[in-house]
């Protein structure tokens, strides 16, 4: 009897199919391979008593994928999803080395950085994320099936985005799918607030999805090359080659335009501003309600990153030079150091030190204290930290669930139930003392009609008009 072959893509609506499975049945045997398409993917064969007994696994599988929402497909009729990453500069940095305390080697160029009270994120072109403590020991790492392209926090959440359209909800033991990307967007850059996805790209777009990761509304900008997005509950800013635009958060209707000097390669908020840095070298400070500028901030080379501390007191800037700056409000430079470890792709601020991702795949921490400035400049540096994490392994991203039978259910747990809605799959939670009709903001590739799991926690959405799932998900017999 000759194999029989099923072949499915990820294929909804939103255009998002950038997924393969493929079932061969021959004889006793099941080899199934999946993966993104337009790579070889990974396989797993198995053996069964007899042929009727290996058919109806095979059916089985075939089954839950297409509730998930494959469908029948020609392979090598979907190309693979177009990746752009940002040209690694070489250039060394002339000036005087910064005052690194601690440097991780992640073993590739890193653009994704998150500084949380607790822990020090970083992601970088393999798919690796790695959680350090602020004095720099590695305690976690996340493996992505493609690289990171940032690392986003939205209050308690954090969230990973990735080359394969992805974004990956890091709060648990293990990656989730919280949202799926269509792959005819050529992704630069990502941002979440409270559950909203802002997406801008290599065309100078801007896409805008909720929490369900279904789509709102999208722009296209005067420009291209958008490398800033930043979402806030007033709407998102979003920069590209020809300046930043604000748009409000419903309707996506422009709310003003700033032209920058050159095109904005980075972009960063706080609670009244925005900071966009160029390819010219400046960093621009712009009013979040009318988009006037309030100061400018000089570089000697084009600004790949930016951020500032709580306030916006002082600014920082990284070129693609290696070097980091340091400008105080108004404008005047403080001073200008090396990084020793490459160009700053992402940076980040808290408590007197600067955190950077590099181009040569490094976290560093740089103290930013007065103290520790004002001794570099004078050649005197405190010893550095080297780390590796050889020895850790990945935590992959997986859609398989732990399963625990309903009469285990701990105190405190909250059960929540699959339900299929309109051609859609949502999530509702069934414990007492819940809103039934609000949706939960859940993972997407776990979700199975008709099943029930149990998460750790449930919050209300800052809005109040949905809920979010925290901590680990395990699924219920």
């Amino acid at each position: 009897m000759a194999a029989a072959t099923t072949y499915l893509e990820l294929s909804e609506a939103s255009g998002s199919a950038h997924k393969f499975y493929e079932v061969v049945v021959d004889g006793t045997r099941v080899s199934i391979t999946f993966g993104r398409i337009g790579e070889r993917g990974s396989t797993r064969e198995s053996t069964f008593a007899d042929e009727a007994k290996a058919v109806s696994a095979a059916e089985k599988k075939i089954g839950e994928k297409v509730r998930k929402g494959y469908a029948p497909a020609v392979k090598g009729g979907r190309q693979r999803r177009a990746i752009t990453r940002r040209e690694i500069t070489s250039v060394r940095s002339s000036a005087r080395q910064a005052p690194v305390l601690w440097r991780f080697h992640s073993g590739a160029p890193a653009f994704g950085i998150f500084i949380g009270e607790d822990e020090a994120w970083v992601g970088n072109e393999r798919g690796d994320v790695f959680t350090l403590t602020h004095d720099g020991q590695v305690t976690g790492r996340y493996g992505l099936p493609d690289g990171v392209k940032c690392i986003v926090a939205d209050d308690f959440w954090i969230y990973a985005g990735c080359d394969d359209g992805r974004v990956y909800d890091l709060g648990g033991k293990v990656p989730r799918v919280a949202y799926e990307i269509a792959t005819d967007v050529d992704i630069y850059w990502l941002d979440i607030d409270d559950g909203v996805l802002g997406v801008s790209d290599r065309q100078g777009g801007i896409t805008i999805v909720d929490h369900e990761d279904e789509f709102q509304w999208s722009r296209r900008s005067a420009g291209d090359s958008a490398w800033m997005v930043r979402c806030a509950p007033e709407g998102a800013f979003h920069g590209h080659s020809r300046g930043v635009t604000h748009y409000a958060a419903r309707t996506g209707d422009p709310v003003w335009h700033a032209e920058t000097t050159g095109a904005v390669l980075f972009g960063w908020q706080e609670p009244t501003e925005v900071f966009a840095g160029t390819s010219r070298g400046w960093v621009h400070r712009l009013s979040r309600a009318t988009g006037a500028e309030t100061a400018r901030y000089r570089c000697d080379a084009a600004v790949f990153s930016c951020a500032t501390s709580p306030g916006g007191d002082y600014v920082f800037a990284g070129d693609n030079h290696s070097s980091v700056y340091c400008f105080a409000a108004d404008g005047t430079r403080l001073w200008k150091l090396g990084t020793g470890c490459g160009s700053a792709f992402s940076m980040q601020y808290r408590d007197e030190r600067l955190y950077i991702v590099t181009t040569d795949g490094s976290l560093a921490c740089i103290d930013a204290s007065p103290a520790a400035i004002h001794a570099a400049e004078q050649g005197e540096l405190p010893q550095r930290s080297d780390i590796k994490a050889d020895h850790w392994q990945r935590v992959e991203a997986t859609a398989e669930v732990e399963t625990v039978v309903a009469s285990a259910i701990p105190s405190g747990g909250v059960v929540v139930e699959c339900v299929q809605e309109g051609g859609r799959m949502r999530v509702r939670v069934i414990s007492d003392g819940y809103d039934r009709s609000r949706a939960v903001q859940f993972p997407k590739d776990i979700r199975v009609p008709g099943a029930r799991y149990l998460v750790t926690e449930i919050h209300t959405s800052a809005s109040g008009g949905f809920y979010r799932a925290r901590g680990e998900i395990k699924r219920l017999l």
